[in-house]
């Protein structure tokens, strides 16, 4: 019995970081779609980046490509 009440405190835990990985997978899309110079392939590529890997092409995207961007176009 103790088992199904550590279940019903986790599960809600679960479904909201499940949702706030997928608000930030979309976030990082969009980002990208529209923020990204269109010179180039490098749009298209991180773009099929961010749709095959998800969300582990999300976080490279954020962390390696989006500074970047940002140092060199300002937005």
């Amino acid at each position: 019995m103790m088992l199904f009440g550590f279940w019903l405190i986790l599960l809600p835990l679960f479904v909201l970081l499940g949702l706030a990985v997928m608000a930030f997978w979309v976030w990082m899309l969009i980002d990208c779609a529209t923020r990204e110079p269109s010179a180039g392939n490098d749009k298209v590529v991180w773009v099929a980046i961010i749709l095959v890997v998800h969300v582990a092409g999300a976080l490279i995207y954020f962390f390696v490509r989006r500074p970047q961007r940002i140092r060199q176009y300002g937005a």
